[in-house]
Formats: structure tokens, C-alpha cells, sequence
């Protein structure tokens, strides 16, 4: 299927390894122009390198309302305009049930919300001129109960909360917006690849009773579901929150 992505500008946030990295590439292939985005500049040059051309990156903390503001000025003097956003910054590591405190409750909501609410502000008016869309990366604990830290699993309902919430807004401006809900995806470096390592047993027997497929995910049929999301193919696809999780959550 042509998704009609040829020549459309892309920023992809946390995408100098895993999930986001999958997601840039596969919006490469599709034709787009992308700017990574991280916070170490060594493994950004390494991602950008290993993608070849088309790609340009920037070293900025999402989590900074200014930052943002200025990596998206970064992506306008590359190359002049954005259509795509893909927000996916965030990161499941926190303390157990119980254990919450004032900074921690604040470090995982702004890595796992504010990052991308300060994203789509400072992207807005852009994104208004080329009637774009943005795509959020969210996660299965937010929708259900499972073993997630708390504090990982009311950053994601949130998050849904908010795409469900503004899309009506960023409608009126032309900017559509949906989120992707992975559920156990492995890639190098994932928490999952751990649990292979530590316990291979433990976790065919999770796959076996919980998922449907029987099976871990991977990064890239993530990145399917956001090209398509992100494209043309999906016009009249805004404010939903799509589930990827190998028929796991019920």
C-alpha cells in the first residue's frame, strides 16, 4: 500500500535506539525526511549514520517546554515545514506499588505525558500549515491493570486521556492525532530481552497464558501501525488510542 508519505517531514522524539528508531526507519522507507531526537549525542550520531541519508538529528530534553520549542525550530530551518510528529519519549522503570514519592511521581509523568503535551504545543502551529498529524506512543497500562509500576501505568491513562481530550482542538486547526498502545515488545536493550535472558521459562509461560499470539511484538510492526496512522491512509482517523499488543489485554 502507498501510504502517500513520499516527501513529508518527520520528527520522531526518543528515536536513537528501540521503538523509536524502528519507527524513523520505517518512515525512511516510506520516503519522509527525518529529524531523530534524544539526549545522547553519541548514540544519535550512531542511529543517524546507520539510517543513511534523509536524516538529520537533535540533542534536546523533551521534557523542556524551550527545548521543544527550539528543536522544532530546528526541524523548520532544516527543512522548512513539518507534517509528522511521532511523541515517544517515555520509559516504564520505576519503584514498587507503594513506594511513590513527590519526585518520582513527577519524574515518570514528565517523561511519559509532559513530554509529549510540551511537543504538540510547540509543534501546533506548524503542524496547522500542512494540516499534519502527530502520533503518540502510549502503552497497554494504560488502558488495563498489570504488573507496571503505578506511577508508568497513570502516566499512560493520561496520556490517552489528553489525545482523546485535544483532539476536538487540534481538529479545528487541521491536526489529526492518535496514539499506538504496544504491549510486550522486544527489541535489543528492552526489558524483555532481560527477562529472556533471566527466565526464558517465565516468559513462554506468560506468552502461553496472557497473550493471545503466543509471542513477543517487535519494533517494527509498531512502526507499521504509526506510518499508517501518520499518513494520508488514515484521514479520518483522529482522537483513538490503537491497541498492538497480540491480543493481550481483554
Amino acid at each position: 500500500m502507498n501510504l502517500g508519505l513520499a516527501g513529508k517531514i518527520a520528527l520522531v522524539t526518543g528515536s536513537s535506539k528501540g521503538i523509536g528508531k524502528s519507527i524513523a526507519k520505517t518512515l525512511l522507507d516510506e520516503g519522509c525526511k527525518v529529524m531523530l531526537n534524544g539526549r545522547d549525542i553519541s548514540t544519535l550520531e550512531i542511529t543517524s549514520k546507520d539510517l543513511g541519508e534523509n536524516t538529520s538529528y537533535s540533542v534536546t530534553d523533551v521534557t523542556d517546554p524551550t527545548a521543544c520549542e527550539s528543536l522544532i525550530d530546528a526541524v523548520i530551518s532544516k527543512w522548512g515545514t513539518l507534517d509528522v510528529l511521532v511523541c515517544n519519549v517515555g520509559g516504564g522503570t520505576s519503584v514498587r506499588p507503594g513506594e511513590e514519592t513527590f519526585e518520582e511521581w513527577k519524574r515518570v509523568l514528565d517523561l511519559n505525558l509532559t513530554s509529549t503535551t510540551n511537543m504538540v504545543k510547540a509543534a501546533t502551529k506548524v503542524l496547522a500549515k500542512t494540516r499534519g498529524s502527530i502520533v503518540c506512543i502510549s502503552s497497554i497500562t494504560g488502558l488495563e491493570v498489570t504488573n507496571a509500576p503505578v506511577t508508568y501505568s497513570v502516566a499512560k491513562a493520561a496520556l490517552n486521556a489528553y489525545v482523546r481530550g485535544i483532539s476536538r482542538s487540534l481538529a479545528n486547526n487541521g491536526i489529526r492525532i492518535n496514539a499506538v498502545a504496544p504491549g510486550n515488545i522486544l527489541f535489543k536493550g528492552s526489558i524483555w530481552e532481560k527477562k529472556l535472558s533471566d527466565n526464558p521459562s517465565r516468559v513462554k509461560q506468560m506468552l502461553e497464558n496472557e497473550v493471545a499470539l503466543h509471542r513477543l511484538g517487535t519494533p517494527e510492526e509498531i512502526a507499521d501501525v504509526v506510518a499508517f496512522l501518520a499518513s494520508p491512509r488514515a484521514a479520518f482517523v483522529t482522537g483513538g488510542i490503537y491497541v498492538v499488543d497480540g491480543g493481550q489485554i481483554r
